[in-house]
């Protein structure tokens, strides 16, 4: 998923998250946003597979979703936007219920190119999904 340019901020003001359709539909909340760390929640319930557990690909979404986040809010400071080129996951442990937390953090920071690792951690704090996206960065138009 690729944050909506048009909801950029004009000059190098940080771009503000606005959610997706799929976002509010996955039930996604944020909690923090900065370019150095994006914070968001999602409850397990309504976004599980059909043996119970929360889906993988809920993980994939929510996870892009985030990072791009992060990404677009770097770009913001640069007048810039970002758009995903690679995602990757790799799931260490299932969920059936409780809400999890979906933390960017960068690796890259650079001004055509960013790579964020994605973490999904359940309430315990244990790992259940690590991603990493690398998304390219454009000059806004118009």
């Amino acid at each position: 998923m690729t944050p909506d340019p048009r909801n950029i901020q004009s000059g190098t003001e940080l771009w503000k998250i606005t959610l997706g359709e799929l976002d509010e539909k996955m039930g996604v909340k944020i909690v923090e946003q900065s370019v150095e760390r994006v914070v968001a929640t999602m409850p397990v319930e309504g976004n599980r597979q059909s043996f119970g557990l929360l889906h993988g690909g809920a993980s994939l979404a929510v996870g892009e979703a985030v990072g791009s986040w992060a990404s677009v809010i770097h770009a913001s400071t640069l007048g810039k936007t970002a758009v995903g080129v690679d995602v990757s996951a790799t799931h260490h442990k299932s969920a059936r219920e409780g809400l999890v937390t979906i933390t960017a953090t960068p690796i890259h920071l650079g001004s055509t190119v960013t790579t964020h690792e994605v973490l999904i951690t359940n309430e315990a704090g244990e790992r259940l999904c690590t991603l990493r996206i690398t998304n390219l960065l454009l000059d806004r138009k118009g």
